[in-house]
């Protein structure tokens, strides 16, 4: 029997510079809504959920007829919540589940199919993740904007906050890449994630995915074509809204 792929979405209401940004109107519905619908448009995914710590989000998916989990509000990141979230499914070891934040409504429904397509692929990958090639130049140092840098088998060798690498001579250049936050696991890596501590450097970058690499796991790295818009402020939602309705082309 083939593995099952399935999507969670962790979401929580707390957000230092947008509180309840799950719950943001946009165009007629709120933000967790696009994300989930469009989860359910990608060829691969057999079963989407919403994993969450607040009633509030809880019973707005709920209300739009979605699929929602209650967790604690005590986890370290997103996977940590999704590694609980998926306990009460009855999930194989070899089932791969994705993580899409809730907080990038204009993700491609083909990138879920693209971050798994590694897993599908080989058994010998417990974890993927999706990178683009940055092209807007202010990404490059930014550090909302994770840089990564990868082997020549597209096995990622770092992420970091920081401009990475970093060129040393004037004269020569460098393609940049940037981290999307859609991550794919096997059932029975995202279950001893979670038992890992907190990685000194996932401290210090405040970056989950590197907890992976202390441990001495692999992750492997996927192009996208797709560029995709995080709302973390307001400002970012008004975006993001002019693009649905073609005022920001």
């Amino acid at each position: 029997m083939p593995a099952q792929v399935v999507c969670i979405i962790p979401s929580r209401y707390e957000s230092t510079r947008f509180p309840g940004k799950p719950l943001a109107d946009l165009c007629g519905k709120p933000m967790i809504r696009h994300v989930y619908e469009r989860v359910l448009k990608a060829k691969s995914v057999s079963f989407a959920a919403v994993a969450t710590d607040d009633e509030r989000i809880f019973a707005a998916v709920k209300a739009f007829g979605g699929r929602a989990v209650m967790t604690s509000p005590r986890h370290r990141s997103g996977t940590d919540r999704i590694a609980e979230a998926v306990e009460s499914l009855n999930l194989r070891d070899e089932d791969i589940i994705v993580n899409i934040q809730g907080d990038q409504p204009l993700f491609e429904p083909n990138q879920v199919d693209e971050v798994v397509g590694p897993l599908l692929q080989d058994a010998s990958v417990p974890m993927s993740t999706l990178i683009y090639r940055i092209v807007r130049a202010e990404e490059i140092a930014h550090p909302n904007a994770v840089k990564v840098v990868f082997d020549r088998d597209h096995f990622a060798l770092y992420f970091s906050r920081a401009t990475i690498p970093f060129v040393r001579d004037a004269g020569r250049k460098a393609e940049y890449f940037k981290h999307h936050g859609i991550y794919a696991y096997r059932r029975d890596f995202l279950r001893a994630f979670a038992a890992f501590p907190e990685g000194i450097l996932e401290r210090l970058e405040a970056l989950e995915q590197l907890r992976a690499l202390e441990q001495g796991y692999r992750i492997k790295v996927v192009v996208t074509s797709h560029d995709s818009v995080e709302v973390d402020t307001p400002a970012e939602l008004e975006r993001v809204r002019r693009l649905i309705t073609g005022e920001d082309q």
